[in-house]
């Protein structure tokens, strides 16, 4: 009967959603990757012998590989979401449409020079371009997440907009103010995300000096956001 009660439990059925999606496995794998990356940096800064750092630059490197292997492809889902949105003649902003087509087509640059560079990061096929290639990527990412930061940042505008114009008096106005409540709490929240992951490609590219610390911090938040972000929607 205890069995039963575990393999039938809801949370369990919840948590075979989530894995079955590629993103909720890449998410989880991302989580562990970048606080692989964090407990390296501070195994080695707390002189921990080299053994011991040793599993977790594996799961570092092993992780991000597998990842670029699970991104293959995706490019093209960024760039039809970038055609269908400048297609969109019905857009409420115009600002935030144009952002939006700015981050995927960012998102898809950067999917592409990271694919072509998987050849050579899984040992199958040198490239001396390889190092060139993966810049070009994380400068693709760096735009595509600052259009995305940019359209958080406008849209929080927005909504303070809206909310110094609704009349709370009534119930109308009521329910408008819980639904801007919402959205403000969804975009903090994408906002973090974004400023947390601009720091990778940031440091990669030399326009911010992070040490392998904090990146790791960041990349670990902005992964379990994901985590809770893909698993409200196989909820």
């Amino acid at each position: 009967m205890t069995a039963d009660a575990l393999v039938y439990h809801p949370a369990v059925s919840h948590y075979l959603r989530f894995v079955a999606t590629t993103v909720g496995r890449d998410k989880l794998l991302r989580t562990l990757q970048y606080f692989s990356r964090f407990y390296a940096w501070y195994l080695f800064r707390t002189n921990t012998p080299t053994r011991l750092i040793a599993p977790f630059e594996a799961i570092k490197k092993q992780f991000g590989l597998a990842r670029k292997a699970l991104r293959l492809g995706k490019n093209v889902e960024h760039f039809k979401a970038a055609a269908a949105t400048m297609d969109d003649t019905k857009a409420r902003d115009e600002f935030l449409r144009y952002c939006a087509v700015g981050r995927q087509l960012g998102y898809g640059m950067y999917l592409t020079l990271d694919m072509a560079t998987y050849v050579d990061s899984a040992g199958i096929w040198k490239l001396e371009s390889a190092k060139r290639l993966q810049k070009e990527a994380y400068r693709a990412w760096f735009v595509g997440l600052m259009f995305n930061a940019v359209a958080g940042i406008y849209t929080l505008w927005g909504l303070r907009q809206r909310e110094l114009e609704v009349n709370k008096g009534d119930g109308e106005g009521v329910v408008e103010s819980k639904k801007i409540q919402r959205e403000r709490a969804t975009t903090n929240l994408q906002l973090i995300s974004d400023v947390c992951d601009l720091t990778i490609p940031g440091s990669a590219l030399g326009y911010a000096n992070l040490d392998d610390g904090i990146v790791g911090l960041a990349g670990t938040m902005s992964s379990l956001i994901g985590v809770w972000n893909t698993w409200k929607k196989t909820a």
